[in-house]
C-alpha cells in the first residue's frame, strides 16, 4: 500500500471513530480521534501538493477542527453534534444504504431553438444520441456511447448536452467533479460506480440517460504525481465507460464530457470518447441570433442595429453577448434608481439605446485570446473525430 493510501485509510479510520465517540458522547476521545484524523489529512496535503482531492482534504480539516473547538466548549451537547454529524455521518459510513449516491437526475427544459448555431456540433449529436434513440434498429453493429465536447468556455457545451436530453426525452445527470472528489472521504470511486450502476438500472428499464460531466479535465486529465483515491477514481472511470460499450448492450446510456482544456486529458480517456465535437466561438450568424434571443425582451430605440452590434462583437463568445445584455440592462436600471423614481410602479426604464451597447461593449474584451482559439484548431487538427 502506498504512503498516500495509508494516509487516507488511516484518516478514514480516525474520523469514523471520531463520530462514534461523538455519538457515544465521549467528547475527549471523539475530539483525540479528530484530531488524528485532522494530522493524517495535512501530511497527505504536504506530501502530495497536486493531489487532486486536496480541497476536499482541507475542508475536512477545517470542519474537524471546528468540533473539536465546539467539544471543548461549554457548548458541545446533543443539538450541536446532530447538527454536525448529519453531514459527517453519511460521509464517514461504509454501509450500502448511508453511502448511497444521490445524484439526482434532471428533466432539462432546454431546446433545440435555444441553442444558437452550433450546427456542426448539433449534427453530430444526433448522429451519436438521437438518431440511435429514434431508430436503434438502423444500428446493427451498435452506437457511439461517448461524446466530448470541446472549446472556449462559455460557448453551449452544457445548454448543446441539456438540449438533447431533451430531445429524447433523457434523464440528465449532471456529474459535478466536487460531488465526485467529495462524497465519502477516500471512496470518489464507489461514488462513481454508484452513479454509473444507478444510470444503467435506468437505462435497461428502457429510459435513456445521459450523464453529464462538465469540466472533464479535472478529474481524467494528466497529472505527474497520481496517489491513493486519485488513481481508483480515474481506474473506476476507464472501467465503467468500456462497460458502455460491450457487444449486446442495446440500452441509451451515454457520456457527454465538456471541457475547456482538451489537451489536459489523458489519451486513455480521449479514445473512450467516440466522438469528440469542437464547439466554437459563434460565426456572424450565431452572434445575430444570440443578440436576438436577447433582446427580445429587452425595450430598445429605434437606432439598434443587431447586425452592427455583430459586427462589433467577433471574437466574443455566447457568454460575453449574454453579458453584453444584461450589463446594458443593468445601466437603464440603475438610473431608473438615481433619479428615485423606482418605486413610482408606473415609472419603467427608458429604451436601450445604440450608444448602451457600444459603450458596454467598448468596456468589454472578449473572454478568450487568440492564442487559445490557436490551441483549440491545433488539438482539433489531431484529435477530432466527428
Amino acid at each position: 500500500m502506498s504512503v498516500a493510501n495509508q494516509l487516507e485509510q488511516s484518516a478514514m479510520q480516525y474520523a469514523s471513530q471520531a463520530v462514534q465517540f461523538d455519538k457515544m458522547g465521549n467528547k475527549e476521545k471523539a475530539a483525540e480521534c479528530y484530531n488524528n484524523a485532522i494530522e493524517q489529512l495535512q501530511k497527505l496535503v504536504k506530501l502530495y501538493p497536486d493531489y487532486t482531492f486536496n480541497r476536499l482534504y482541507i475542508e475536512k480539516v477545517t470542519t474537524y477542527k471546528e468540533r473539536i473547538k465546539l467539544l471543548r466548549s461549554e457548548d458541545g451537547d446533543e443539538t450541536g453534534y446532530e447538527k454536525f454529524t448529519s453531514f459527517e455521518t453519511r460521509h464517514t459510513s461504509t454501509s450500502e444504504s448511508e453511502s448511497e449516491p444521490q445524484e439526482a437526475s434532471e428533466k432539462p427544459n432546454v431546446k433545440w431553438g435555444e441553442v444558437a448555431g452550433l450546427e456542426d456540433a448539433k449534427k453530430a449529436i444526433k448522429e451519436v444520441i438521437v438518431y440511435p434513440v429514434k431508430r436503434p434498429d438502423l444500428f446493427p453493429l451498435g452506437w457511439s456511447r461517448g461524446l466530448l465536447l470541446f472549446g472556449p468556455p462559455g460557448c453551449g457545451k452544457t445548454l448543446l448536452a441539456a438540449a438533447v436530453a431533451t430531445e429524447i426525452d433523457a434523464d440528465f445527470i449532471q456529474l459535478d467533479p466536487a460531488s465526485i472528489m467529495s462524497k465519502w472521504l477516500g471512496a470518489a470511486e464507489q461514488n462513481v460506480a454508484k452513479v454509473f450502476g444507478g444510470a444503467r438500472k435506468t437505462a435497461i428499464a428502457g429510459k435513456p440517460v445521459i450523464i453529464f460531466i462538465d469540466e472533464v479535465d479535472s478529474i481524467l486529465g494528466v497529472h505527474t504525481n497520481e496517489v491513493g483515491g486519485e488513481v481508483r477514481m480515474r481506474n473506476q472511470f476507464l472501467k465503467e465507460m468500456d462497460g458502455l460499450q460491450d457487444k449486446g448492450k442495446h440500452y441509451h446510456l451515454y457520456v457527454v464530457a465538456a471541457t475547456n482544456k482538451p489537451w489536459d486529458l489523458d489519451w486513455a480517456f480521449i479514445r473512450r470518447f467516440q466522438k469528440r465535437v469542437m464547439v466554437p466561438l459563434p460565426d456572424y450568424a450565431t452572434r445575430l441570433q444570440m443578440f436576438e434571443l436577447n433582446c427580445t425582451q429587452l425595450d430598445l430605440t429605434p437606432d439598434v442595429n443587431l447586425h452592427e452590434l455583430t459586427k462589433l462583437t467577433e471574437g466574443y463568445s455566447g457568454s460575453d453577448i449574454k453579458d453584453i445584455c444584461q450589463v446594458v440592462r443593468q445601466e437603464v436600471i440603475r438610473e431608473l434608481f438615481e433619479s428615485g423614481k423606482a418605486f413610482e410602479s408606473a415609472t419603467k426604464p427608458r429604451p436601450i439605446s445604440m450608444k448602451d451597447f457600444q459603450r458596454s461593449i467598448s468596456n468589454r474584451k472578449p473572454s478568450v485570446s487568440k492564442e487559445m482559439i490557436l490551441s483549440y484548431d491545433k488539438w482539433f487538427d489531431q484529435f477530432k473525430a466527428l
